[in-house]
């Protein structure tokens, strides 16, 4: 490793530096000094004058150097946009000097300063991509393939692309020893373990309070508007209104995305003519609005919507509310269920509502089932069959045609490893500890399919049961 080197190394020249003198403070650092640790709340944009700084992750009590970086160059990530804690470390190695700027003052500059704002926010992007992958041992994930929860956590860190690494509990060998190192009882899992804190029984709610993901108990709790989900249309509100100065807070139920984050690629999306994948949009969506000065809380639905003395009350599903000037209601849709025996026992254990890098990765190779015949479901079944999944496409109809473009059906019908099954329902689920089997009724009637997981997409409706009344 070189003594400057990357991941998203970028260096700032003299005007660019003149421009954040202003905003900041320049003091010596020795080395040794920490400037900031993970698990750290919050931490400051430095850019370093002289000396040299290293940035590690520390995992199994090891430290392993991530990058280092000289003078010209600048520390931090995505975080401190977001406002999640710190991932990694930051200790000067060779003493020098460097330019303190607090991270209100840095939102200001990336709002105003188009050049410098493009090469800061590019270095930051870049570094989160390299951190899902180099330094995923800063947030660690416990628990069981067959347990629902797992699922969600680890859902809810892989939709707001936090770097982490699952440890599966029957599979890896790791787990065991970390269980004892932190007295963890199976019946805690899942477990998540970040800079030596350990959350027992975790959930995505107590994950995001400890991340810092949501909106905690900020003085009067008053916004110029509150965003009430955080799919596209949300995200793009937050956007607007954040970049016109407006006091902006988005939540959503679940994380940032809606159904549009659970896309694998969407190629009918304005702007995008080779396409792009549902997280990626969301992502670069996130990422403007907190540029702009936008906050995001979830996992946080609301509950009821009330006006007092001229303002929204929106009733948050924690016990809280915030007051807004303006609510804008963004809540999409729920997913409809299938009329099917066991239903309720295999959700989340081999039935699923959308179909991600997670489930690819899990069931890659099995065969599986996808129900519904719109354009999600296509995506679906053709992203599945590419990670070498023997697909079955089970609908209603007699051909795809009706509900699918038709730029899908025809990739649907073309692939070896996709087969249709027309006018067919599934009627029954099977399995023990995980789904086994699934009974559809067809043309010919009910017969057994061997499945391991089936992914539903049979339609959606309005979110809105929340405004009743």
């Amino acid at each position: 490793m070189s003594d400057v080197d990357q991941p998203g190394a970028s260096i700032l020249d003299a005007a660019e530096i003149a421009s954040l003198d202003a905003l900041g403070t320049r003091r010596p650092v020795a080395a040794g000094e920490y400037l900031y640790r993970e698990g750290d709340p919050a931490y400051d944009f430095y850019v370093v004058l002289s000396g040299l700084v290293e940035i590690f992750v520390t995992a199994d009590g090891e430290e392993r150097i991530i990058a280092r970086r000289g003078p010209g160059h600048f520390l931090g990530e995505l975080n401190l946009l977001s406002g999640l804690r710190v991932f990694l470390s930051a200790r000067v190695a060779e003493p020098g000097e460097v330019l303190a700027v607090p991270a209100s003052s840095l939102r200001r500059v990336l709002a105003t300063q188009p050049g410098l704002s493009d090469k800061i926010l590019a270095a930051f992007m870049a570094r989160r991509r390299d951190l899902l992958t180099g330094a995923a041992t800063a947030v660690r994930v416990v628990g069981s393939r067959y347990s629902p929860r797992s699922l969600q956590v680890r859902d809810f860190l892989a939709r707001l692309r936090v770097p982490h690494e699952w440890l599966e509990a029957e599979a890896d060998p790791q787990v065991q020893g970390m269980l004892t190192e932190f007295s963890v009882q199976p019946s805690e899992l899942p477990v998540v373990i970040v800079a030596g804190s350990v959350m027992r029984r975790a959930t995505p709610q107590s994950v995001a309070d400890y991340l810092g993901l949501t909106v905690g108990r900020p003085p009067g709790r008053v916004f110029d508007l509150v965003v009430i989900g955080a799919g596209p249309a949300g995200l793009a509100a937050a956007v607007y209104a954040a970049s016109e100065g407006l006091g902006t807070l988005g939540v959503d139920a679940v994380a940032p995305g809606g159904q549009a984050g659970d896309s694998t690629r969407i190629e009918n999306y304005f702007g995008f003519p080779r396409g792009i994948s549902g997280g990626e949009l969301i992502h670069r969506g996130l990422i403007q609005a907190e540029k702009f000065g936008a906050q995001l809380s979830a996992p946080l639905a609301a509950t009821g919507l009330r006006e007092e003395a001229g303002h929204l009350v929106v009733s948050l599903s924690d016990g809280t509310a915030v007051t807004g000037r303006a609510v804008l209601v963004a809540t999409g849709a729920r997913y409809r269920r299938l009329a099917a025996e066991r239903l309720d026992e295999f959700e989340g254990r081999g039935v699923y509502y959308a179909a991600t890098d997670l489930e690819a990765r899990q069931y890659g190779g099995s065969p599986v089932i996808v129900v519904g015949g719109g354009n999600s479901a296509g995506q679906a079944a053709l992203f599945l069959a590419d990670h070498e999944s023997d697909v079955t496409v089970v609908i209603r109809g007699p051909d795809l045609a009706a509900g699918m473009s038709r730029y899908l059906v025809d990739r649907v019908d073309s692939h070896p490893r996709i087969a249709v099954r027309a006018q067919t329902t599934v009627v029954a689920l099977g399995g023990e500890a995980t789904l086994r089997e699934v009974t559809i009724a067809g043309p010919d009637g009910n017969s057994a399919l061997r499945c391991d997981a089936l992914f539903s997409f049979i339609g959606a409706e309005p979110a809105s049961g929340w405004l009743s009344g």
